[in-house]
């Protein structure tokens, strides 16, 4: 029997891991992530009070901006590119994870806060690093670390092209931002029902 249950151990572990690894299934709702992603190897719903208490920015704007960017896929990356339409030659960007951070970002915020460690396909350490980024926003443009909308713009377009405004012509970063504040007025209403 003992051999049994160690030949199984290896099985359970996998597909504890792959449950924890998959999009919750409504993204839509906040309080059915926090459900979801709520138990013995997971955390998020501390995760996000966690990165929200550090940062100032409301829980609802984090989980917002991660829904806009990946929709929740720790492994979510930008489309590929191909030559001649079938030898692929890279991607547009080095964008990776839940945060959908770009390399160069994702070291600048590892070399700041001393956080060498940090994955961007972890959750908590991608809630907690657009914490840092909506806080660094706020504190360099001026931004209110409520306004979602603003700060998604900040997120994608990086803080010297919203200065520039390069957004203003781009109509994926604004149609992000809108579905950022849509998303984080309807996360907000969600959560002060489901607190507890």
């Amino acid at each position: 029997m003992k051999r049994h249950v160690t030949r199984l151990l290896p099985l359970v572990a996998a597909l504890a891991l792959a449950g924890c690894a998959s999009v919750p299934r409504n993204t839509a709702n906040s309080c059915a992530i926090f459900a979801q992603r709520d138990g013995l190897w997971t955390d998020w719903r501390g995760d996000a009070q966690r990165a929200s208490a550090e940062s100032g920015v409301p829980v609802s704007v984090l989980m917002a901006t991660i829904q806009a960017e990946s929709n929740f896929d720790a492994h979510a990356r930008p489309p590929r590119r191909w030559f001649l339409g079938f030898i692929p030659v890279g991607r547009i960007s080095s964008a990776y994870g839940f945060a959908q951070a770009l390399d160069g970002t994702w070291t600048e915020y590892q070399t700041r806060t001393g956080r060498y460690g940090d994955r961007r396909n972890n959750f908590a350490d991608a809630i907690r690093f657009i914490g840092w980024y909506h806080a660094e926003s706020a504190r360099r443009l001026g931004i209110a670390k409520d306004d979602a909308y603003r700060l998604y713009l900040a997120y994608h377009s990086g803080h010297v092209g919203y200065e520039k405004g390069v957004w203003r012509g781009r109509a994926e970063a604004l149609r992000g931002a809108k579905r950022a504040q849509d998303m984080a007025r309807r996360y907000a209403a969600q959560l002060r029902q489901c607190r507890g």
